[in-house]
This record gives structure tokens, C-alpha cells and sequence, in this order.
């Protein structure tokens, strides 16, 4: 492993992420904030919950990845020991905060693979 230079491994996470970013919901859903409506693809969460809460939801869930980069990437030692707990309070949040905010109904549909 030594013998690997950085920069190619760098390259590499690179490709391998760049690679699965259409595997990711996430990624559909914001690729769909920059469509056309009537131009969208025929997934199910799409013929079963408004463009409205798709986007709310999107946002939200892109909120969360921000937070949990600053907490990983921050300069603080003290700011990353809070990295477990926020991994912790994105449960309740999910549990408890989004069903006030979109349906649960429309959260079946955008959580899974169904």
C-alpha cells in the first residue's frame, strides 16, 4: 500500500463515488429540483407524493448532511465528539419531527425502495 501514491488513491475514492451517485435516492431527488415536471422519470415516489414535499424532504435530509459534515470535517477535536450524537438525534428527528412536517404516508413512499 506504500507503494500507491496518495493522489491516486484520491482519484480513485473519487471515481467510485462519482460512479454510485445515481444509485442514490438523494441524488435523484435533487436532479429533480432542477427538472422539468413534466419531465420527470416514472419512479414510484414521484406518481405518489406532490413535488412540493419531495423537495421539502430533499432539503431537509440535504440540512442533515451538511450538519454531520461540519461535524466531521471540523477543525474542533471538541466539535467531533459530538459526531455519535448526532448520529443519535437524527433518530427522533426522523421518528418525531418529520411525520409533523410531511405526511407518513408520503414518507413511506420517499424513505424505501418499494
Amino acid at each position: 500500500l506504500n507503494l500507491i501514491p496518495i493522489p491516486v488513491l484520491y482519484g480513485l475514492f473519487v471515481f467510485l463515488s462519482l460512479t454510485s451517485l445515481g444509485d442514490l435516492q438523494l441524488w435523484e431527488r435533487l436532479v429533480l429540483i432542477f427538472t422539468e415536471q413534466s419531465l420527470y422519470p416514472p419512479i414510484h415516489y414521484v406518481r405518489k407524493v406532490p413535488q412540493k414535499i419531495i423537495h421539502c424532504f430533499t432539503f431537509l435530509q440535504i440540512v442533515q448532511l451538511i450538519g454531520l459534515c461540519l461535524i466531521t470535517f471540523g477543525k474542533s477535536v471538541y466539535l467531533k465528539m459530538f459526531f455519535p450524537l448526532f448520529i443519535i438525534l437524527l433518530m427522533p428527528l426522523r421518528e418525531r419531527v418529520l411525520p409533523t412536517l410531511i405526511s407518513e404516508r408520503h414518507l413511506q413512499s420517499l424513505d424505501g425502495d418499494h
